[in-house]
């Protein structure tokens, strides 16, 4: 752990390789256990230096959206879940027939038809909200692609669907499309497993959980053909959508036995089968097609696992090495009628959190059967934006400056400042008259400003640290709300 920095303002951490001491975080959430890395060291994944700056270039955006989409929100349920054969709450079914279940389920391909579909309007709204990246779930578990395909019928672009003879049937490359168009970075959410491929759930064989239901050692022609399913798969998305920044890969179990961590043994290691779909080759591919690829296999250890994930959390430490946080800006993932959005005080909370301890915050929004999203979610993004447009010099670009947190103070370095964040208190409107930081003295003469008041403040070195001073005027008219941002000149 390392120590907090008392004196003068130190520079910015701009590379954090090691961290001890970090422990183990767990999350349940929809069916995935939430892995915040135990590895002490986090070696260089990007030996290719164009990869090591995209990973920079990364680690500056601080701020994206994720979106959970298929045609389960005709349901409002949970993404894909309920087609596994496990006693979870998130399995739940509404029939008692499985075999009825599952057919009902396929069948929301043939009414799925979200006519409202507008993305642009989407792009917008997170642009303003001060997003700079956006990952799409092209195929989640259950196998259907909102992208046009060709090794499956099982799309939003077949003739079962009656969204296909729309104009933009291709929702996936819409999606990239409107979001480039903002300057957005493009993230590809893709699958490993897919529990509609014949290679994958084999209907010879019965559906336990949510694994390969045969072994693939057993029937290794079958087990190619899954492999080259997949590659295949994405193949065409790293070649018909566009500059792909971001390969997104979900479905940690699909992986090679022989890295498969402890942590997973509970769930993932029921079986002793090796589910190596041969990740090197698919990412060596990919990276032939997208130069500079950023690809992060979720909770695999190796050298496709560029950055973290963690899941619905915030570690209780900075990282070693890039990750970010995926977190619901609902309770769910995917859309649920009346569904409960989480304030803009604590999205804004949550964003200064992550950022002071070296992360990124990928939030996500569902859309509707409709296409469209929830008003609540364009009102979070607002509030997120007229934050973002004050204080946003001390979220993008910056890196981790011990403390990272003290009590409700964080802290980000940029290159030319430290910023000390000070978050509002439930039900709290004005930022206090006087905010002490315990673990930086500026020298004589440098200044401390407010961000979004144009005039330095009064400030004075004390015991611990500093002293600021808050005059009335800006006490009674803070130029934001929920969270309020002190430059330090260095």
């Amino acid at each position: 752990m390392r120590a907090p920095m008392i004196g003068k303002v130190g520079p910015p951490l701009r590379n954090v390789i090691r961290v001890s001491c970090l422990g183990i975080g767990l999350c349940i959430s929809t069916g995935i256990h939430a892995i915040v890395c135990a590895r002490g060291d986090f070696a260089e994944q990007a030996a290719d230096p164009g990869i090591a700056e995209r990973l920079e270039w990364f680690q500056d955006l601080k701020l994206g959206l994720l979106m959970h989409w298929g045609p389960y929100c005709q349901w409002g349920i949970v993404e894909s879940w309920s087609l596994c054969s496990e006693d979870e709450s998130w399995c739940r079914r509404s029939i008692d027939d499985y075999a009825e279940y599952k057919r009902q389920y396929e069948n929301l391909k043939m009414t799925f038809n979200p006519v409202r579909f507008d993305p642009e309007r989407w792009a917008e709204a997170a642009h303003d909200a001060g997003m700079r990246y956006v990952v799409f779930t092209t195929k989640h578990h259950d196998g259907f692609c909102m992208f046009d395909t060709k090794e499956t019928d099982y799309r939003v672009t077949d003739a079962g669907c009656p969204f296909h003879s729309h104009e933009r049937a291709n929702i996936t490359y819409e999606i990239f499309r409107a979001f480039r168009e903002k300057g957005f970075g493009i993230g590809t959410y893709f699958s490993k497993p897919d529990w509609h491929s014949e290679f994958y759930w084999w209907p010879y064989f019965a559906t336990p959980d949510r694994h390969v239901n045969y072994d693939p050692a057993k029937y290794p022609e079958r087990w190619q053909g899954f492999k080259d399913f997949t590659y295949r798969q994405i193949e065409e998305l790293m070649t018909g959508y566009g500059k792909i920044d971001i390969l997104w890969l979900d479905g940690a179990w699909v992986r090679p036995i022989a890295n498969m961590p402890v942590e997973f043994e509970s769930w993932a290691r029921k079986r002793d089968w090796n589910q190596d779909i041969d990740m090197d080759r698919i990412v060596k591919r990919a990276r032939e097609i997208q130069p500079g690829l950023i690809v992060t296999d979720r909770w695999v250890e190796g050298p496709n696992e560029n950055y973290r994930t963690p899941e619905r959390q915030v570690p209780a430490e900075p990282l070693a090495g890039p990750w970010e946080t995926c977190m619901p800006m609902a309770a769910s993932w995917s859309y649920v009628p009346n569904d409960r959005y989480k304030p803009v005080r604590e999205l804004i909370h949550l964003l200064v959190e992550v950022v002071a301890k070296g992360g990124n915050l990928l939030l996500n929004i569902g859309p509707d059967a409709n296409g469209e999203w929830d008003p609540d979610a364009y009102d979070r993004l607002r509030g997120l934006g007229e934050w973002m447009r004050v204080n946003g010099e001390a979220i993008y670009g910056t890196r981790t400056r011990a403390p990272y947190k003290v009590e409700n103070i964080c802290y980000t370095a940029g290159k030319d400042a430290v910023y000390a964040i000070c978050l509002a208190e439930e039900g709290q409107m004005r930022p206090p008259s006087e905010v002490r930081l315990g673990s930086l003295r500026p020298d004589a003469g440098k200044n401390i400003t407010m961000l979004g008041h144009p005039d330095p403040l009064e400030w004075k070195p004390v015991a611990d640290g500093v002293s600021i001073l808050i005059p009335a005027s800006v006490v009674e008219n803070p130029p934001c709300m929920h969270a309020w941002v002190f430059k330090i000149e260095p």
